[in-house]
């Protein structure tokens, strides 16, 4: 028998798969599909102090081995994700969720965390600081040491449950961004978010995507999260959630020995609404495969 559990900060998982934020809604509309509670956890989609559309359409670009995305972090808004979406989800979900919290300014964050905080249905709040500060010219929180720490020192004044902060990968150097953030106060790190991209259409010759740039995201950004997880497992003391390109439950187990305490899976699910489920039934094999009897032992082995 191999041991897929892991912990992060208290938080007992089964395993340590969890979908990504913004690739798995609010979970209930792939509970039809098959029993999410085999999940680790899962994020659930960026949510903000008010309802959002998002961004114009065109929103989506595929590219090789990947996808580029500018959803705009459309979602219905702090108040109704409690009042609606988590009912909802606790009819299909009967583990502690990892709440994401987005925001456009230090105040936004922290009304968000702290009404949050409050939900028995959340284990983590998870602050992504990839959102443009309106307050600093739009730069983006994770983009500069003193923002990031600053919001995340903000965020732990008024929460009790352990905050993981999401980073960017657009930065020049994402460990002192992640030793920022510790500092601050976070309990843990996660990352990667996605990477800046953009597709032209060769018939129109302009921007495929409406607001011409987005996320890039899926398989081909794997080798640049891995070196990121990598990066950020020797400059914090703190668990770090790996993502970015995961798709098999041998991309798990190269995340946990780069330093990841968990995995969160992407792109994957929109390629293949079952990645999360068939990457947990596979994870025990790989861990056969490779000698792996306790996945909490492998964890920044590669180290």
């Amino acid at each position: 028998m191999v041991d897929t559990t892991v912990e992060l900060c208290g938080l007992k998982l089964d395993n340590p798969v969890i979908p990504a934020s913004g690739t798995f809604g609010f979970g209930y509309e792939f509970a039809e599909l098959y029993d999410i509670n085999i999940l680790g956890s899962f994020s659930f989609k960026g949510t903000t102090k008010e309802p959002r559309f998002g961004n114009p359409t065109p929103r989506i670009a595929e590219c090789t081995r990947g996808l580029i995305n500018s959803v705009g972090l459309q979602n219905p808004g702090i108040d109704k994700v409690i009042s609606e979406e988590l009912p909802k989800l606790k009819k299909c979900f009967d583990k502690k969720v990892i709440a994401n919290i987005s925001g456009f300014s230090v105040d936004e964050y922290v009304y968000c965390c702290k009404k949050i905080d409050a939900e028995e249905q959340v284990g983590i709040i998870e602050v992504n600081i990839s959102c443009p500060n309106v307050h600093n010219g739009g730069m983006s929180f994770g983009t500069d040491t003193k923002s990031a720490y600053e919001v995340t020192k903000a965020v732990k004044a008024v929460t009790t449950k352990p905050v993981f902060v999401k980073l960017s990968p657009n930065v020049t150097d994402i460990a002192a961004i992640a030793a920022a953030c510790e500092e601050g106060g976070a309990d843990g790190i996660s990352l990667i978010n996605t990477l800046l991209g953009m597709r032209i259409d060769l018939k129109t010759k302009r921007p495929v995507i409406a607001n011409k740039m987005g996320g890039f995201s899926g398989e081909a950004i794997f080798p640049v999260a891995l070196r990121m997880v990598y990066q950020v497992y020797e400059a914090v003391k703190i668990p770090v959630i790996g993502m970015g390109g995961v798709l098999t439950a041998d991309d798990v187990i190269e995340m946990m020995l780069a330093g990841a305490s968990a995995v969160q899976v992407g792109a994957a699910n929109l390629i293949n609404p079952y990645a999360c489920r068939d990457i947990i039934n596979n994870l025990p094999q790989v861990m056969k495969k490779y000698n792996i009897s306790r996945l909490t032992d492998i964890i920044g082995m590669a180290h």
